[in-house]
């Protein structure tokens, strides 16, 4: 039992992990497109990067969500 409490520890950690990571990242894309920071043909790359930030943050949400109503 204590190992599986363990394991779900590291991965609430790890989904937390990633979603900060996640917003950190997205800040600093928008913040340097708004500074005009990346060449046109970065751009598609860098929406990429943007688009997969954007869903860990969602799946890691999701993982929150599912762990509050486990918990209840």
């Amino acid at each position: 039992m204590n190992k599986k409490n363990n394991e779900q520890n590291e991965h609430a950690e790890a989904y937390t992990l990633m979603a900060q990571i996640g917003r950190s990242t997205v800040a600093v894309i928008d913040a340097v497109v708004q500074r005009g920071g990346f060449r046109g043909e970065e751009l598609s790359t860098i929406g990429t990067l943007r688009d997969q930030c954007i869903q860990s943050i969602s799946i890691s949400e999701a993982f929150e969500a599912n762990k509050a109503s486990d918990e209840e």
